[in-house]
């Protein structure tokens, strides 16, 4: 198939779909596990177990979420004692976010059902059709990052 044709098959929308209902899934797997938190919330402790101590702003840029968001969904982590929140030394506004042991914990129970969930997302796609799949994916955003400014 010619690249316009393939152009025209409305990637955008494809990939917008299927976020948006990666989404569902995982909130359904959520919900039937009880889990006391929300995959939103579980992406900003995995973004911390990853890099404990970011400001408000780093984990917006590295979890794809606007501040007003991130600020929410802080408060709430920080209420249930799975985050804490420290003034930075230089600049009064900007706080460090830091995971706490019980956020760990929640992270470690939570994290088998994330495999899961991506295990079902992509099952019956071969290690080769997937490698090249997330090469494209990378490759599109690559291509995005030098239009967007996060």
């Amino acid at each position: 198939m010619e690249k316009k044709n393939l152009l025209e098959s409305k990637i955008g929308l494809k990939l917008s779909t299927i976020g948006k209902k990666s989404k569902v899934f995982a909130l359904q797997r959520f919900s039937k596990h009880k889990y006391p938190i929300t995959p939103a919330q579980f992406s900003l402790l995995a973004a911390l177990v990853e890099h404990d101590g970011m400001s408000q702003t780093q984990l917006a840029a590295s979890t794809m979420k606007d501040k007003p968001n991130i600020t929410r969904l802080t408060n709430i982590l920080e209420g249930m004692g799975l985050v804490t929140r420290s003034a930075g030394v230089d600049r009064r506004k900007i706080y460090k976010v830091f995971i706490t042991e019980k956020g760990r914990q929640v992270y470690s129970e939570i994290l088998p059902t994330i495999l899961d969930i991506w295990r079902d997302t992509v099952e019956g796609i071969s290690d080769d059709e997937l490698e090249v799949t997330l090469k494209v994916l990378s490759k599109i955003r690559l291509n995005l990052d030098k239009y967007v400014d996060i």
